[in-house]
């Protein structure tokens, strides 16, 4: 479960609520295309904008549409008390493993982030991926709490950002601290295929919510030790890479799915707006340059 792909759907949500029918199109497509894993509830699943019952329908409907693909559930929240509660939710409703960030308001310190990781890890009996996402929470992992968490029960994988200097570098440092059985993953679509190509377990993959196939493929070529056509296939999706980094990845695949029919439009809740109409035009034309298909 946390290696190879991992999926990442978009939870269609609107003002009226979540959009069963289309949030399990989504998944079937992933099961369909035989993804490792789909995980629902992550940053493109926008797991801060639902609340506790929209949680558990979006992790009822993935799991009947998963079809025995395993499904890793975001639990992430402002108190421990919420997050246990998460936890318990997905388990009841029969995801494989459960995605933790360290959601905050008020900065967290290591020690509190540290006391999150091991009460959650002590009331689950699935796997804890633990989420560095420092752009959006505003915590950084240091190699030392990446060492101490990953000592508890049940923590066996952490996903980890692209990293700002060398990929490289960044997952032979990481591998050298972890132990050998925890499964170290990336986010950060661009950098996908060069740190899987480094030894990275798990591509937690944002487009292959949307393409499986063309994700799919990456991963098969970098696992193959096919250096160059890996390289080559990322190189193929820069157009869509370049959106993602203008824009926000979350705001490009929400498009993606409304061009392709597959959610009704709007797609994200508000405040949330989308794409303006300049980075739809410049979609579109990535796509085609890109050669994706529906």
């Amino acid at each position: 479960m946390l290696e190879g792909l991992c999926a990442f759907p978009l939870t269609p949500l609107s003002e009226t609520g979540v959009d069963e029918a289309a949030l399990t199109g989504l998944v079937a497509r992933l099961a369909a295309a035989e993804v490792d894993s789909i995980g629902v509830l992550g940053s493109t699943g926008i797991y801060p904008y639902v609340d506790r019952a929209e949680r558990r329908l979006v992790l009822e409907v993935a799991v009947a549409a998963a079809s025995g693909t395993p499904v890793i559930a975001g639990i992430g929240a402002l108190r421990t008390r919420e997050v246990l509660t998460y936890a318990q939710d997905a388990q009841s409703a029969g995801a494989a493993g459960v995605l933790l960030a360290p959601v905050s308001y008020h900065r967290l310190s290591e020690e509190e982030v540290y006391g999150l990781c091991r009460d959650v890890a002590s009331e689950v009996s699935v796997p804890v991926i633990v989420y560095d996402n420092p752009g959006t929470t505003g915590f950084t992992f240091t190699d030392e709490l990446y060492g101490r968490i990953t000592q508890l029960p049940n923590i066996t994988g952490i996903k980890i950002p692209p990293p700002a200097a060398d990929v490289v570098d960044r997952v032979t440092e990481l591998r050298s601290v972890l132990p050998g059985s925890v499964s170290v993953g990336i986010s950060g679509d661009w950098v996908a295929a060069e740190a899987l190509l480094a030894g990275a377990d798990c591509w937690y993959s944002v487009i292959g919510g949307v393409f499986p196939a063309a994700a799919q493929a990456i991963v098969d070529a970098a696992v193959a030790g096919h250096r160059e056509h890996a390289e080559a296939l990322s190189q193929d999706l820069e157009p869509i890479w370049v959106l993602f980094r203008r824009y926000g990845s979350l705001r490009v695949v929400a498009a993606i799915a409304e061009i392709f029919g597959w959610v009704q439009s709007p797609s994200l809740p508000l405040p949330l707006l989308g794409l303006p109409a300049q980075g739809r035009t410049e979609l579109e034309a990535a796509l085609l340059t890109a050669e994706l298909a529906g």
